[in-house]
């Protein structure tokens, strides 16, 4: 059992969070008992031959020894959907995932804020105005950045130029000592679908300092932050159809005033994005705000397709595993393994399921039964202590009095008693008039 497989990741857990549990539940399964016990035998051997451990190190060693799980690029923890799955000899096919393979993606974001991290995890860095933004200067905006190019990170992100922080530039105010370095980025398509505010998404709150200044405040004027200049693509800047006017890198936003309330609501766009390996999306979406004049954060993000893996399609999803009997998502798996990307999971549980039913319709109804059985011994149990407990209780009527029966019992005991009695009173006399009759004759 080795190969690759992709599971629907889920918005709020980590990529290594799921990788942990698959492998978990994976050296506890039967479906990779064998393959981990042929793994700790060649452990074993190899540890017993090169080393000269004792044998209880040895055996200590190879106990650890797990189900190889390993995953082929990371989701955000906000982020849900496709996440390539190595096992075993599978993972050495993760090096595509990774470095060379498309992947697309749907986004959400909102204008008129950006923050540290560029998504909504972060803190508020700069509010702008939205009043000007339309959905076509957004899809304008987008045609920018498709095609080959570079991108940089954002100010904010933990990447050090000179031993020092580029947050650290930016919060400071510090001039940079030198251009950010690009990277190479590729964006295939990009397309801007819909402008509007939607209720599900709020505004982030402003997070003051103890003196009572906010980020924003703080940096609404900071050069290295409001000079840096956009990165279009290199096929933008080639087209020569393309105003002059239009290719200009330097775009300032326009900055709310300091003074100005918090907004209630503000708008957001829907962007599908197909990227090469190492395209930021949060950077990309970033960008297209600062393009408008405006900014924009990530709020939401789904990875809908990596290479031949669709959401929805031949991904798992994570309960799949966690949830369902071994012995329907191990065939499904085996087929995965064998087939890859050519398969449709939902279909294949289907066929596993026609097949395990009357299995676990019998195992169902004879754990039914054996439930009924502990249950009639229970009561019969119970049954049977109460009648023992009513036997001693000394035979008492409801009202606590004692029976017929039982006083007949009691009267013929006492009768006995004061016959005996009276036997023994007869029997005691005789012998004293005897022993009188004795001392006179002597």
């Amino acid at each position: 059992m080795n190969g690759v497989f992709a599971i629907n990741k889920p918005s709020g857990v980590t990529s290594s969070d799921v990788v942990q549990t698959v492998s978990r539940i994976f050296d506890n399964s039967a479906v990779f008992a064998n393959d981990l016990s042929e793994a700790r035998k060649l452990k074993r051997e190899q540890l017993t031959a090169g080393t000269r451990w004792t044998k209880s190190k040895i055996e200590n060693r190879v106990a650890r020894l797990k189900t190889k799980v390993g995953h082929g690029g990371t989701l955000d923890p906000m982020a849900s959907g496709v996440l390539i799955i190595g096992v075993g000899s599978g993972t050495k096919q993760l090096k595509y995932f990774l470095g060379e393979c498309t992947k697309t993606y749907e986004a959400t974001a909102m204008v008129g804020q950006s923050t540290t991290t560029g998504d909504s995890e972060g803190e508020v860095l700069t509010r702008t105005e939205t009043e000007h933004v339309t959905l076509e200067k957004l899809k304008s905006a987008a045609r920018k950045f498709t095609g080959k190019g570079k991108q940089t990170p954002p100010l904010f992100s933990a990447l050090k130029v000179d031993g020092m922080a580029l947050y650290d530039y930016a919060r400071q105010g510090i001039p940079l000592p030198r251009a950010i370095e690009a990277r190479e980025a590729t964006v295939h398509a990009l397309e801007v679908h819909e402008f509007g505010v939607d209720d599900k998404y709020k505004p982030m709150k402003l997070e003051s300092d103890s003196d009572g200044k906010t980020l924003a405040s703080m940096l609404a004027s900071n050069s290295t932050l409001n000079d840096s200049e956009l990165i279009y693509s290199d096929d933008f800047m080639a087209d020569e159809s393309v105003p002059e006017s239009e290719k200009a890198t330097l775009v300032h936003p326009r900055m709310l005033a300091e003074d100005a309330p918090p907004r209630p609501s503000l708008p957001v766009f829907t962007a599908t994005a197909t990227v090469g390996s190492g395209t930021y999306i949060r950077s990309l979406l970033s960008d297209i705000g600062r393009a408008v004049e405006s900014s924009a954060h990530m709020v939401a993000l789904k990875r809908t397709q990596q290479s031949d893996w669709k959401a929805g399609v031949n991904t798992f999803e994570l309960s799949d595993i966690t949830e369902r009997d071994e012995r329907l998502w191990g065939p499904v798996l085996k087929r995965a393994f064998d087939n890859g990307a050519d398969i449709v999971v939902e279909e294949e549980f289907k066929k596993a399921e026609e097949m395990m039913g009357p299995l676990f319709e019998a195992e169902a109804k004879a754990e039914a039964a054996a439930e009924a059985a502990a249950e009639a011994v229970k009561a019969e149990a119970e049954a049977e202590a109460e009648t023992k407990g009513g036997s001693s209780a000394g035979a008492e009527t409801k009202d606590g009095s004692p029976d017929e029966a039982s006083q007949a019992e009691v009267k013929e005991d006492v009768k006995g008693e004061t016959s005996q009695a009276e036997v023994n009173g007869e029997n005691g006399a005789a012998e004293d008039e005897h022993a009188a009759k004795k001392q006179k004759t002597d």
